[in-house]
């Protein structure tokens, strides 16, 4: 290897003159290596008052999408916040012909989320400070969204304490919202002991989400008996297609 004994070298701090030539060139290399040419676009969460209380920034580079800074207010996270942005990101994404996704996280901050949308680990590099590693996730985007996950849940509420029961069931169903969910339809019998609850959540995923939501309350702790069954279309009734 030779050396040019015309160029020196210099360390500095933040070089922003620096930092805006090397972005110039090596996306002039980029295109001229790859017909695509990368656009960047965000998502934005405001307030009733207009206030930014969440957001992400994107890119969209042929058939990859990247997550480049996912954001929420620390008021307004489990609130599920986040998988809404997520998924107004990747449908942008999807709308930009992209078919895969990627993000990465630190350890510390939010691997689990990414794993309950559907994202798989593809590599981890080590010797970030604390003990912890940066972590590469990537997710398949189909050409349409997926469909709905539809869900029959059979309640049964106990011989006593039926009151705290249906308070313990009206809490748990109050946060399906927050999980892009819906009741759709909620049935009684005669003796109030037993409801029927047509559930519509956007995803298998999104349902594992409600599960494992830490405010959700233990409605079998509170003796409500609860079967689930998975069903497919729901066309003059219910079709069950297996049991959970």
């Amino acid at each position: 290897m030779t050396t040019d004994p015309g160029v020196r070298l210099s360390v500095g701090g933040e070089d922003q003159e620096l930092s805006d030539r090397l972005d110039r060139e090596l996306t002039a290399f980029n295109r001229a290596a790859v017909d695509a040419e990368e656009a960047d676009f965000s998502v934005r969460a405001e307030d009733a008052s207009g206030a930014i209380v969440g957001g992400l920034t994107a890119s969209a580079w042929g058939a990859l999408g990247s997550i480049h800074l996912l954001w929420v207010d620390a008021a307004h996270r489990a609130s599920g916040l986040g998988s809404r942005l997520m998924a107004a990101a990747e449908e942008e994404a999807r709308r930009r012909g992209c078919t895969v996704m990627e993000v990465s996280s630190y350890t510390f901050q939010a691997p689990p989320f990414y794993r309950r949308l559907g994202y798989t680990e593809v590599g981890r590099v080590d010797g970030v400070p604390g003990g912890h590693a940066d972590v590469y996730f990537t997710k398949p985007l189909d050409p349409a969204a997926p469909p709905a996950f539809r869900l029959t849940a059979i309640v049964d509420f106990p011989a006593d304490g039926t009151e705290r029961a249906l308070a313990v069931e009206e809490a748990a169903l109050a946060l399906l919202p927050r999980h892009g969910a819906r009741l759709e339809r909620r049935l009684r019998t005669g003796d109030g002991r037993t409801e029927v609850h047509l559930l519509r959540f956007p995803s298998e995923a999104a349902y594992r989400a409600y599960l494992a939501d830490p405010d959700r309350p233990d409605v079998r702790a509170a003796g409500l008996g609860v079967r689930v069954l998975e069903v497919g279309e729901v066309v003059e009734g219910l079709s069950p297609r297996r049991g959970r």
